[in-house]
């Protein structure tokens, strides 16, 4: 246990119940199931305990792969399942996987990016939205087609990078996070209910990941001492 889980300083634990207080707070106000907030919370704290390096956060991001693509699935947003069930669950396991493998006394050994590794990762991510985009332009219901298309993009770069223990990831999840809560901001201008609170939750997660690459950063440079 004590290898998945590892130590915590008063600080992040702190920041684990913060997160958790949050996800608390959101279920009430949206008055949601409690199946939807096992969803949420998992969803927490598996990007709490990816910040701070721990495998365990794979065991969380498992279970709200598949209860998302549930939740997904019954609302019919049959791409949302896809994307979870073929890529995000097999994704998990070989995280898991090479995390394990890569766990020195409990704690992650982080990596850097080259800087050729950087630039390719960048126009993967701006050539990929751009393609995506101009596909989801033509679909009438389509809401922003391009920043769709970018999240989704980053996200999918954003995982393979978690995997393969690089510290930016949490660079790519900042500009993630930015462009979903503009997303969300967009959506609200436009009349969406549950705007406000995803703009307030996608704000929580872009603090996570500022928190998550300072972390990181810290732990692949004492990874090259």
């Amino acid at each position: 246990m004590k290898r998945v889980m590892g130590s915590w300083s008063g600080f992040e634990l702190v920041w684990l119940m913060t997160f958790t207080l949050i996800a608390v707070i959101f279920t009430v106000i949206s008055k949601d199931s409690l199946f939807g907030f096992t969803v949420f919370i998992t969803g927490v704290l598996c990007v709490v305990l990816t910040a701070k390096g721990k495998l365990a956060s794979y065991g969380f991001g498992m279970y709200n792969t598949f209860g998302y693509a549930y939740l997904a699935y019954i609302n019919g947003l049959f791409g949302e399942v896809m994307l979870n069930l073929l890529f995000f669950v097999p994704m998990n396991i070989i995280g898991f996987y090479m995390w394990s493998r890569n766990m020195q006394g409990g704690k992650l050994s982080m990596r850097q990016m080259k800087a050729g590794g950087v630039v390719l990762t960048t126009v993967i991510c701006i050539a990929g939205a751009l393609l995506l985009g101009y596909s989801l332009s033509f679909i009438p219901e389509q809401n922003s087609p391009y920043i769709d298309a970018l999240t989704t993009v980053l996200s999918v770069v954003a995982t393979i990078l978690m995997v393969r223990r690089f510290k930016e990831q949490w660079l790519v999840y900042i500009v993630l996070n930015m462009f979903t809560v503009l997303l969300w901001v967009i959506r609200t201008i436009e009349g969406s209910g549950e705007g406000l609170l995803m703009i307030v939750m996608w704000s929580a997660y872009l603090l996570n990941a500022g928190y998550g690459y300072y972390n990181w950063n810290k732990g692949a440079k004492e990874a090259l001492a």
